[in-house]
């Protein structure tokens, strides 16, 4: 047997005016997205918004339904929808937001496996990294350099 040891390098700032002022503006889109969302069931709204390199702002928020399995995170209609209207663009940044209508996150809210999948594979299809800054309701913000930096055991096209 052999042990193998994983690690990853995650950034936290204390407060979104923390960060550079192009991701403030990100996680503003994100937190106005968040808004917008549909979550009668969960009473979890989050928000997306996800940078192209040619300066574009695509955003996305969960879209929930009563049979559940049918819903949509944020993250993965913000990257749909992006990659349907803009094929060829390259993603640059994500920043995601989210809030409880029952109770204050102050706790960054990292993206859900499928996010995490999806996202690997648009970085995967482009090569340079997509930074993911995430973030509860308020407080901390979690910047990762990589989707990789979130799933680290990717499953690509390279196994097909």
């Amino acid at each position: 047997m052999k042990n193998i040891k994983i690690e990853i390098n995650l950034e936290e700032f204390d407060a979104v005016s923390e960060l550079p002022v192009s991701i403030q503006k990100l996680m503003n889109k994100a937190h106005e997205a968040r808004e917008k969302a549909y979550a009668p069931y969960s009473r979890f709204k989050v928000g997306a918004a996800l940078q192209l390199k040619s300066g574009e702002i695509v955003t996305g928020n969960n879209q929930e339904n009563a049979a559940y399995p049918s819903g949509l995170c944020a993250e993965r209609v913000a990257i749909f929808h992006a990659g349907s209207q803009h094929p060829d663009a390259t993603f640059v940044s994500m920043a995601i937001t989210a809030k409880s209508l029952n109770h204050v996150l102050a706790s960054p809210i990292a993206p859900c496996g499928g996010c995490r999948q999806v996202l690997a594979e648009y970085e995967v299809k482009q090569d340079p990294s997509i930074e993911i800054y995430f973030m509860g309701e308020t407080g901390k913000i979690i910047k990762a350099n990589s989707v990789k930096d979130l799933l680290p055991l990717i499953f690509d096209a390279a196994f097909l």
